[in-house]
């Protein structure tokens, strides 16, 4: 399985911004897809993850309220609409695909999948 992230970039506090992820090859074994982020100095964190096939989405506590994601079936996407956008949110974003099934777990912090990361940068 291969991931594709886009969409960062530098915006002011207040703004919104799209990630994408576009997933391809064998991604009938994919179970969740979900977002990750690493700011400067700090340790790789969880944002937001939906299901692949199902409705089930989770969101860390600093995001909810203000990011949605979302999927694209017919184009193997997953999306991260980011609003209300804080500098305290800049970091690098990640998207992963989990393969495997965790009872009540949407996607566990060592997925098997990585895309190249998307640096978003949140201004003051």
């Amino acid at each position: 399985v291969q991931l594709q992230a886009s969409g960062g970039g530098l915006v002011q506090a207040g703004d919104s911004l799209r990630l994408s992820c576009a997933a391809s090859g064998r991604t009938v074994v994919v179970t969740a897809v979900g977002w990750f982020r690493q700011a400067p100095g700090k340790e790789r964190e969880f944002v937001a993850a939906i299901s692949w096939r199902g409705g089930s989405t989770n969101y860390a506590d600093s995001v909810k309220g203000r990011f949605t994601i979302s999927r694209d079936n017919a184009k193997n996407t997953v999306y991260l609409e980011m609003n209300s956008l804080k500098p305290e949110d800049t970091a690098v974003y990640y998207c992963a695909a989990e393969t495997r099934l965790v009872p009540n777990v949407l996607i566990t912090n060592t997925p098997r999948y990585w895309g190249k990361g998307t640096l978003v940068t949140v201004s003051s």
